[in-house]
């Protein structure tokens, strides 16, 4: 049981951490996404639905993920600033500040991982055990396909 947990948590960080880690090209910033912590295309509305959550469910998920994003809302900001920071670094060749902006951008990035990875872990406690199957089908059929479009991607970049 614990490994599908792990396997659980990992898939939705790593997504959620590519979205988080995604800058825009232009000056303009998107709107935050408002469930930083469910896959991008499967979002937290359609995992509840296909899991088919009680109510008590969906208000432990929505409170759960809540209160993670409330908690992760200043170390986002704070990323963001840093992207920022970096990328002036990076245009003045600034080596120093490169270094310790990207040491600092990495424990950032360790710490809201460790807040979705929580936030992960508390909401697969409120599941059923057959809501476990399910979710953990889900997201080893996401996980394989995020795996095929990397494939796809490695191969366009050699040709």
């Amino acid at each position: 049981m614990k490994p599908h947990l792990f396997q659980f948590a990992a898939v939705a960080v790593f997504a959620a951490g590519m979205a988080l880690a995604q800058a825009p090209a232009t000056g303009t910033r998107p709107a935050p996404q408002r469930v930083p912590f469910a896959h991008p295309v499967f979002g937290h509305e359609q995992m509840m639905q296909a899991l088919n959550l009680t109510t008590v469910q969906q208000q432990q998920a929505n409170t759960i993920f809540g209160d993670a994003r409330q908690k992760a809302d200043p170390i986002r900001q704070e990323l963001r600033q840093h992207r920022e920071a970096l990328h002036a670094a990076v245009k003045a060749n600034n080596i120093s500040q490169i270094e310790r902006l990207s040491s600092h951008q990495g424990e950032l990035q360790g710490k809201a991982l460790a807040i979705r990875s929580e936030a992960m872990a508390k909401f697969y406690a409120i599941l059923t055990p057959e809501q476990r199957t399910k979710a953990d089908q889900m997201l080893s059929r996401m996980w394989r396909r995020m795996e095929e479009r990397m494939r796809e991607r490695e191969s366009e970049s050699r040709e």
